[in-house]
């Protein structure tokens, strides 16, 4: 019972420090938060990854943990749309429309994540309920595993659904950078809670939500889908009737899930599948309403889709064929993509707004080729050999790095290392490894 509790008062005092660290001058510059974040939530994962090497449970596969990084970092570009959002249109309504002006210290802090999480909780529950915000959320849950790569994995359009219905919190008179700077910070305690590691917590499970309850959340098991939507605090859930506790194996993953490691296609299958079934609809409208229906709904005229519960019996997981050479090659290359999309984020870099939507352009070029070498496709020798000359020039100008400087020769023998590889490894004919997918 003891360690229980010393566990409780460790995350009390971790998520203070965050708050304490988010809500400095400093850190409520838009973007400035999540590159606070970044690298704590990768020194997480780092931990995890060597709690794994070292137990050996099977529960980080290769493929779905470069997958989920690469959603991530390309995720990551959104957030910049995100915050100028935020800013105009909160900013419009603080301006014009607040009842109060509330300032941002520990205990008004505090409301402030119990409001955003209840207003979460709804918006989460109506994310599960509702065709569209089913389509920005399931990106999330088409992972077939819980690790904290499986956090990393958001959706491209899920923060900007969430925060359609955040305005209520600046009529009564939040700042909106105060409120985007909490939302990352829910959004991180949220990034705890994905994890096999940690098992029930005792007396915390009543009250904050935890890993074992966040499990039952992502699993298929008609036992536990839609199920446990908090993100902080679990009594929502006790309160209104969507509570369930871990009991049997969990199967992780979607039904109908997009099975690619391409994150364009992860991002946006489910809206694919609508507009598929918006196109074959008799009636137009049924092409209109079905956007807005609950999930699972069918149009007139179209046959209904009967679920067949998937368990740890029969589910089988997706795995490809992937190029011989690929792991150490996209290692490194995730490494480099944590560097470049901080680069991308940060406010104190030699990047300028336009450079950066061209590194974003970029960064999106690199996780969409991680995906064909995963999947062995024939175009990923000319695609990775254009992206590594293309980047390595501007990469190299953007930084304002000479040549012969000391960070260009680095930067060159980096990208020729990285061309190299490529033409010798990823030839369209070159031999191709199964991964094996092993779970206890």
């Amino acid at each position: 019972m003891r360690k229980k509790w010393i566990l409780l008062l460790a995350f009390i005092l971790f998520n203070s420090w965050i708050y304490a660290q988010t809500s400095t001058p400093d850190a409520k510059q838009g973007n400035n938060i999540y590159a606070l974040l970044t690298p704590i939530a990768i020194f997480f994962v780092l931990i995890e990854i060597g709690v794994e090497l070292v137990k050996k449970k099977g529960r980080i596969s290769f493929q779905e943990a470069v997958a989920n990084m690469g959603t991530a970092l390309g995720n990551q570009t959104v957030n910049v749309l995100v915050a100028a959002g935020v800013y105009v249109t909160y900013g419009y309504l603080w301006n014009h429309y607040r009842l109060f002006t509330i300032p941002l210290n520990w205990i008004n802090g505090m409301i402030l994540l119990l409001s955003m999480d209840f207003i979460f909780y709804w918006v989460h529950r109506w994310g599960h309920k509702i065709n569209i915000l089913w389509a920005a959320h399931s990106p999330h849950h088409s992972a077939e595993e819980m690790n904290f790569f499986v956090a990393l994995r958001a959706s491209v359009t899920q923060r900007l659904v969430s925060f359609l219905f955040f305005w209520p919190l600046t009529i009564i008179g939040f700042e909106p950078m105060d409120i985007y700077v909490m939302s990352a910070l829910h959004l991180f305690i949220s990034f705890l809670h994905h994890t096999e590691y940690i098992g029930k917590l005792g007396p915390i499970e009543w009250i904050f939500t935890t890993p074992s309850h966040h499990r039952v959340h992502h699993g298929m098991n008609f036992r536990y889908l839609d199920k446990n939507y908090g993100e902080f605090l679990i009594i929502w859930d006790r309160l209104f009737g969507s509570f369930a506790e871990e009991k049997e194996k969990i199967v992780y993953g979607m039904y109908h899930g997009p099975n690619t490691w391409n994150p364009i296609i992860i991002n946006f299958h489910y809206y694919i599948l609508l507009w598929k079934d918006a196109v074959a609809a008799p009636y137009w409208w049924d092409k209109i309403r079905i956007w807005f229906m609950p999930t699972g709904w069918r149009p007139r005229g179209l046959p209904k889709k009967e679920l067949q519960e998937i368990n740890a019996e029969n589910q089988v997981r997706f795995v490809t064929p992937m190029y011989q050479g690929a792991k150490p090659y996209l290692i490194l290359q995730v490494i480099f993509g944590l560097y470049f999309v901080l680069l991308i984020i940060q406010e104190n870099t030699p990047w300028n707004i336009a450079e950066r939507w061209v590194g974003a352009g970029l960064l999106w070029w690199m996780i969409i080729n991680w995906a064909g070498i995963m999947e062995h496709k024939k175009w990923v020798l000319s695609s990775e050999t254009l992206r590594i000359l293309i980047t390595s020039v501007l990469f190299i100008h953007f930084q304002e790095w000479g040549i012969i400087s000391v960070q260009g020769l680095l930067s060159i023998t980096f990208f020729a290392s990285c061309l190299g590889w490529t033409l010798y490894f990823f030839r369209p004919n070159a031999p191709a490894v199964v991964p094996k997918i092993i779970h206890t």
